[in-house]
């Protein structure tokens, strides 16, 4: 299969376009790949590093507010469109996948209008502008949420899951916590609030140390790498109990996933495929800071479930951290029966899934 692929701006559109191409390369080793990004997005280290072949074209947002920008971004989004063309007719893809992001726009408007079958996955439950205005031109929609079915052309969509769901679930690991300091007999939670670290999880974090000291599990706590200083600082001179592990980042972190009881974290729509394809239990804290406040409508479809608790950003504090930890980390049924339920919600398969929608929009 040739297949032009677009995505970027945050990671959310750019690891399940990774995990799909990983995965169709398995079944398809002949399989040629085109990634178009633009140079200030994450995807401009990211694809490369995974030696992909990149391109780029130079497009940007509308400002939610009138400015003289938006007449800059229309012009850029017409040459852009123009730009992916040339790279359309030049590379003939058989399919083009669109993962979200501005820059997929004018790559999927460019490819739907020379009559290239495309098709775009959306990994929240409520959809992005980009993809919202693509709908009405692709030939498939692959959705992770069934929140978002309603929000698109019916006669388009196809539940697929989101790719990055397969591609933990097919690692195998043999992590130990002891590479932490800590047991194997015992739970585990890891509390992640993102690469960056998020100021209110780390606060409360800090605020329920001496909670966590004096219970019989563990916990690892990754408070993003430029925030590991400051969350020292916080702690001063308090004890931190050997049942308690504290790092800037978990490089790791596929093989480690599998072994942990809880995690606590953001709702984002790769967290929540990960989470839901290995079955784990989960605390979920939603950024406030996302359009739509999809985070929160990403969690809820889990909390609706049993598959997690949910703790708003305004009602976070050490305490209510320490009472939903102690709730789920020492009641192992009730983490049993939890596990369950995000694993029903799962899709160990999605990227074969979407693999398929790719084939069925070729034909």
């Amino acid at each position: 299969m040739r297949l032009m692929v677009s995505g970027g701006g945050t990671g959310g559109h750019i690891y399940p376009a990774l995990a799909l191409i990983e995965r169709l390369k398995e079944l398809e080793p002949d399989t040629e790949v085109l990634y178009v990004g633009t140079h200030r997005g994450l995807e401009d280290k990211i694809v490369p590093a995974a030696g992909i072949d990149f391109k780029t074209i130079k497009i940007q947002g509308f400002k939610r507010s009138l400015s003289l920008e938006n007449f800059k971004t229309v012009y850029l989004f017409l040459k852009s469109v123009r730009d992916a063309r040339k790279m359309v007719k030049e590379f003939k893809p058989d399919v083009v996948l669109g993962t979200g992001g501005y820059v997929s726009g004018a790559v999927l408007y460019a490819a739907a209008k020379l009559h290239v079958p495309t098709v775009i996955h959306e990994q929240n439950s409520v959809v992005g502008v980009t993809n919202k205005f693509l709908s009405r031109y692709v030939t498939r929609i692959g959705i992770a949420f069934e929140a978002a079915r309603s929000q698109f052309p019916q006669s388009k969509v196809v539940m697929t899951g989101n790719p990055r769901a397969q591609q933990v679930v097919g690692n195998k690991t043999n992590y130990s916590w002891t590479e932490l300091g800590l047991k194997d007999d015992k739970p585990t939670m890891l509390i992640f609030g993102g690469s960056q670290g998020a100021p209110k999880i780390n606060t409360s974090v800090v605020e329920a140390i001496q909670n966590f000291n004096q219970r019989d599990y563990q916990v690892v706590f990754a408070t993003g790498q430029k925030r590991y200083q400051q969350v020292m600082n916080q702690i001063g001179d308090q004890n931190v109990g050997e049942n308690v592990v504290i790092k800037p980042y978990i490089n790791n972190m596929p093989s480690m996933m599998p072994k942990v009881a809880v995690i606590v974290g953001r709702a984002g729509a790769t967290s929540i495929a990960e989470i839901t394809a290995l079955g784990i239990p989960s605390i979920l804290i939603p950024s406030p800071y996302v359009t739509a406040d999809h985070q929160t409508k990403n969690a809820q479809a889990l909390v609706n479930q049993n598959a997690a608790e949910m703790i708003k950003e305004d009602d976070l504090s050490g305490e209510t951290l320490s009472q939903a930890a102690d709730k789920l980390m020492n009641d192992n049924d009730l983490r049993h029966q939890m596990a369950e339920n995000a694993q029903k919600m799962g899709m160990p398969d999605a990227a074969d899934r979407l693999i398929a929608l790719l084939k069925d929009a070729k034909k």
